[in-house]
Parts: C-alpha cells; structure tokens; sequence
C-alpha cells in the first residue's frame, strides 16, 4: 500500500489546489457592433469572426 513519506503542508497543499478554481468568463467590446462577447468566439449576432463573415446572421422570428 502506498504511504506518503513525509507530512503535507498546509502552504504546499494550498498552493497545488490554487489552481483548480473556476474563473469567471471574460468579456470582450466588439468593434463594429460594440456588444460584448467572449473573446476567440464568433459573433452569434453578426456572424463575424476576426472580420470575416463565418457564419449567416441569426433573424429574430
């Protein structure tokens, strides 16, 4: 069976779990439209992505 050797600090055990925190989502102001949007995402509302057209606008129904 596996035993540690040594004792796990307090400081050691806290700096490895540091990184499992959820961060929040980033926004970013579009250019053209101004809405925010995520940034390295599409614009769902243009269809634009880095200036060029990906996508075909989405029409409100």
């Amino acid at each position: 069976m596996a035993v540690p050797k040594k004792k796990i600090s307090r400081s050691k055990r806290g700096a490895r779990r540091s990184t499992d925190a959820l961060n929040a989502p980033s926004y970013v102001e579009d250019k053209d439209s101004g809405e925010l949007r995520r940034s390295h995402h599409v614009d769902l509302k243009t269809g634009m992505y880095r200036g060029r057209q990906v996508l075909t606008p989405k029409e409100d129904a």
